[in-house]
């Protein structure tokens, strides 16, 4: 028993503040890119699927897709903001 508090101990003194929040940061980033990169990928792709199937509506094919691209990488921002306080708060 007492081996392992010490070991708990040690990992302890290793991850210290400024260690875990920048470990934070990194995940917020990258967990938060993940999902509008995806979506980002599948709103594009089914674009380009609707404009072979329908070129004459490309205008409001477009319009939709850059709005969808738009929205999707707002929550990036958002996750890039959260990052940024986590590092230096």
């Amino acid at each position: 028993m007492e081996l392992l508090a010490a070991l708990v101990v040690a990992q302890t003194e290793l991850l210290s503040t400024e260690g875990a929040k920048v470990l934070a940061a990194a995940l917020a980033i990258g967990v938060g890119a993940l999902g509008p990169g995806i979506g980002v990928g599948l709103l594009v792709g089914r674009a380009m699927e609707a404009l072979g199937r329908n070129p004459e509506a490309e205008g409001v094919i477009r319009t939709n897709m850059i709005l969808g691209i738009v929205f999707a990488e707002a929550i990036a921002i958002y996750a890039l903001v959260v990052a940024l306080i986590i590092k230096f708060v």
